[in-house]
């Protein structure tokens, strides 16, 4: 029988929000109550984006709430071998493609005329998909999405299903001139770790379903996932109604992506 294993993986790219620590607070809580170990990995991929002494300045911050880890911190920056073995064995089964695509590519061609019946907005139209137009350099890897529905039952909000194929379609997982994109990089980085429950916030919903996708692909297990519903500041009362007003976070989508 496995272990109960949770993790934290936050980008060092700012201080922790309110939200951050809500659901490095929920993950610990659920792994200490199931005798369970707590991991604390970085996701720090993005090397433009990352803020120098940020890692640091989380740790303390966990450190002064008391939500200690049990081994040492990861960075997925170390881990580029492990990500590139992963998309080496999804090419070999044939589920990942090259790809030419620009943002400007996608957005024309979503809206070119000739366009008999587009996908909706966001969705890669899989220009590239049989073969890269002849000329083109390449951009990115793609990851080729099965068809079907992916299932799976949230421990906070309940059943959730998704058509990857129909609602994102193909998603990067490299970038030519990058590192692994992140769903590919969680999903191999959990595998490892022996990840058993992913407490997170809701924000990352829509990123379940792809990463099941490619946990499938790779033949790696699933978690255990709740996603934690976001915690905001109330909203300031309105002058004309004297009632707050809320409005819901609406996911997007980018082809690119």
């Amino acid at each position: 029988m496995s272990v109960s294993t949770g993790r934290f993986a936050p980008s060092p790219t700012r201080p922790l929000h309110l939200g951050s620590l809500v659901a490095a607070l929920g993950s610990w809580l659920f792994a200490r109550a199931n005798g369970g170990r707590w991991l604390v990995r970085m996701e720090d991929l993005d090397a433009p984006r990352v803020v120098p002494g940020a890692a640091d300045e989380i740790l303390r911050t966990l450190e002064r709430y008391g939500l200690t880890w049990d081994e040492e911190v990861a960075f997925q920056s170390r881990r580029l071998a492990h990500y590139d073995a992963a998309l080496e064995i999804l090419r070999e089964r044939g589920m990942v493609y090259a790809c030419s695509c620009s943002r400007a590519d996608l957005a024309r061609a979503a809206s070119a005329p000739d366009r008999g019946d587009p996908p909706p907005a966001g969705v890669y139209p899989g220009t590239c998909r049989g073969s890269l137009p002849p000329g083109k350099e390449i951009r990115a890897v793609r990851f080729r999405v099965p068809a079907g529905v992916f299932t799976f039952e949230d421990l906070v909000l309940g059943s959730f299903s998704e058509d990857v194929a129909a609602s994102v379609g193909d998603f990067v997982v490299k970038r030519a001139d990058g590192p692994s994109a992140y769903q590919l990089a969680v999903v191999v980085d959990d595998a490892a770790q022996d990840v058993t429950e992913v407490v997170r916030g809701a924000d990352l919903l829509d990123s379940t379903a792809r990463q099941i996708a490619l946990q499938q692909a790779l033949g790696l297990p699933t978690p255990a996932y709740a996603h934690l519903r976001s915690f905001s500041r109330p909203a300031a009362r309105s002058s004309a109604s004297g009632t707050a007003r809320c409005r819901s976070r609406r996911s997007t989508r980018r082809a690119s992506g």
